[in-house]
C-alpha cells in the first residue's frame, strides 16, 4: 500500500498527516506504529484529516505507541497551516474529541490557535479520586537522588501534569516520565512536564507525552503549563513556555480560556510505503 502524505513540526514536535478528506484510508495499529517509528518514517505523533460539513476538518490524533489522543495543539497548529495553503484562508475550524479549536494564519509559518478553557477539577483531569489537583504531592528524584513531593494537574484537551523545579538539569524526564505517566492516579495515564521559571515572563521546560514519550515541543503541555504558573502564583496572563527550538507564546483571558502563538514548518509531501 502507497500513501500519500505530509510531515511537518511545530518546534521540533513531528507529525505525519494523512489526508483522508477525499480518498479513506484504514490502517492497523500495526502500521500507525510502524509510520510513527524512527527506524521508519518517525514523529511523534500521526494525524488523520477527515471531512466536515461544518468545519474546515476533523482530525483524529495517534501516538507513537498506536493509541488515541483527544487534543494535539501543535498538530492543529501544523494541520491549519496547510489547509490555509490549500485553500488561502487565514481562519481555520478544526474538531478534534476535545472541541473544535480555531486557528489563525498570523504570518508565514506563523499560527495562533484558541485551545479553549482549562479545567482543574479532580474527575475532568480525570484523576482515580478526589485530592487537591493544585498539588498532587507526588514523589520524584533529581539525579542525585533529593526528593521533590508536587505536581500541578491541569486537562486542556488532555490530562497534564506539571512540577515546577529550580534547575531542568538536575532531573532525567526519560526516567521519571515513564513511571508517572502510568500512575494509578491517572486512570487515562498523563503527560509529564518538568517547568524551570527563568521569570514571571519565561518558562523552560521538558516534556514526556503519554503514548509518545519525550519530545522536542509540546504544545498542550505549554498551555498546560502557562495556566498552572499562574494558578500557582509564578506568572501571569501571557508567558513564553521555552522549548529546545524555540518559544510558544500563551496568553490566558479572564474566563481561563488559552490561546497559543508559535511558528510551524514548512509542508513536505512523502510517500509512505506499508
Amino acid at each position: 500500500m502507497n500513501l500519500n502524505a505530509y510531515k511537518m513540526d511545530g518546534l521540533g514536535n513531528d507529525f505525519v498527516i494523512l489526508d483522508q478528506r477525499f480518498n479513506e484510508i484504514i490502517l492497523t495499529k500495526e502500521q500507525i506504529i510502524k509510520i510513527c517509528s524512527r527506524s521508519f518514517i518517525g514523529c511523534d505523533q500521526l494525524i488523520i484529516i477527515n471531512s466536515s460539513e461544518v468545519n474546515d476538518g476533523d482530525l483524529i490524533f495517534y501516538n507513537s505507541d498506536g493509541s488515541e489522543s483527544s487534543a494535539c495543539g501543535n498538530g492543529t497548529r501544523c494541520v491549519a497551516y496547510l489547509i490555509s495553503e490549500e485553500n488561502n484562508k487565514k481562519e481555520i475550524n478544526l474538531r478534534t474529541k476535545s472541541g473544535i479549536l480555531n486557528s489563525k494564519i498570523l504570518d508565514r509559518n506563523l499560527v495562533e490557535t484558541v485551545i479553549g478553557v482549562a479545567r482543574t477539577d479532580w474527575k475532568e483531569i480525570p484523576i482515580s479520586h478526589k485530592i487537591d489537583t493544585k498539588n498532587l504531592n507526588l514523589r520524584i528524584e533529581d539525579k542525585n537522588k533529593n526528593e521533590y513531593f508536587g505536581g500541578t494537574a491541569v486537562n486542556v484537551g488532555n490530562p497534564h501534569t506539571i512540577f515546577f523545579v529550580d534547575r531542568l538539569e538536575n532531573y532525567n524526564l526519560s526516567e521519571i516520565g515513564p513511571s508517572l505517566e502510568k500512575n494509578k492516579l491517572f486512570p487515562d495515564r498523563c503527560n509529564i512536564t518538568l517547568a524551570e521559571i527563568e521569570n514571571s515572563k519565561k518558562i523552560f521546560v521538558k516534556v514526556w507525552e503519554r503514548g509518545a514519550g519525550l519530545t522536542k515541543a509540546c504544545g498542550s503541555a505549554a498551555c498546560a503549563t502557562a495556566f498552572a504558573s499562574k494558578i500557582n502564583g509564578f506568572t501571569k496572563n501571557e508567558v513564553d513556555i521555552a522549548f529546545e527550538l524555540g518559544n510558544l507564546s500563551i496568553s490566558i483571558n479572564k474566563n481561563n480560556s488559552i490561546k497559543m502563538k508559535g511558528a510551524v514548518s514548512n509542508i513536505k509531501s512523502i510517500e509512505i510505503k506499508l
